[in-house]
């Protein structure tokens, strides 16, 4: 089955204003009229509405790096989704490897995210992925099975065709370590079986698997070359226009 790529960039804590509003216009300059992928940039969230004002009338979309899964109420310093929709997000990254291992957010957490962000007409790109002790330990099948079991817990199959999985192997995350071609698609086969599992092959086909994890222009080529790997969520090299853009062109 034909999937058609996703690239978005994670800028994570970076940039100043003028910075990211100059990237998100130098980006979609870069992608032009009618690109072959959908592209997507995740500004930090205070800078959400200057991007998605830079990028207007682009192909490019807009994307958070997280919500919180209340529809309102008393929770400071948090954002819903209907806020995030009403600055021009069509996306929204949850479970980040970092927010997993920095502020101990759950599957649970992430699960009650992800039905808060389709009810809100949100694209959820879903982050999973195993630790070098894992890997090593020989269990990352076992650790990416129950973060996508209980990650998209509740979903039914209409809802999980419209989702994005991203595979990021938390050691090869900014640390220059990326997995190869053959260590990421076998962690991409296993998710796609899974979902067949939990869903049906024909919902499985059609959900698309990012990797991410130190994705560059001179290694990106060989990783969206592979069957299941639909495209990438970058960090670092998202942050310069020309790195970003060599990867979202790449194939």
């Amino acid at each position: 089955m034909s999937r058609r790529r996703i690239i978005a960039g994670n800028w994570k804590m970076n940039m100043r204003l003028d910075t990211a509003t100059a990237l998100a216009k130098g980006v979609a300059e870069s992608v032009g009229e009618n690109p072959e992928v959908d592209v997507v940039l995740c500004p930090p969230s205070i800078y959400l509405s200057a991007v998605g004002t830079a990028v207007e009338g682009t192909p490019v979309g807009l994307g958070a790096q997280n919500l919180y899964a209340a529809q309102d109420g008393a929770f400071t310093g948090e954002v819903n989704a209907a806020m995030l929709t009403d600055v021009g997000c069509g996306y929204v990254i949850l479970g980040h490897s970092e927010r997993r291992a920095l502020l101990g957010e759950t599957d649970q957490q992430i699960s009650e995210k992800l039905h808060s962000a389709l009810a809100g007409n949100l694209t959820p790109i879903v982050c999973v992925g195993e630790t070098l002790e894992d890997r090593e330990s020989g269990q990352t099948e076992q650790v990416v099975e129950t973060q996508v079991r209980g990650s998209l817990a509740g979903l039914d199959a209409g809802q999980a065709a419209s989702i994005v999985l991203a595979s990021e192997p938390v050691w090869a995350i900014g640390t220059g370590n990326t997995a190869t071609p053959e260590q990421a698609e076998e962690v991409h086969a296993f998710i796609r079986k899974l979902l067949g599992e939990i869903f049906s092959a024909e919902i499985a086909g059609q959900i698309r698997i990012q990797y991410g994890g130190s994705v560059k222009p001179n290694n990106a080529t060989e990783l969206l070359g592979q069957p299941n790997i639909d495209g990438a969520l970058v960090g670092g090299a998202s942050l310069k226009v020309e790195d970003f853009a060599g990867i979202i062109h790449a194939g």
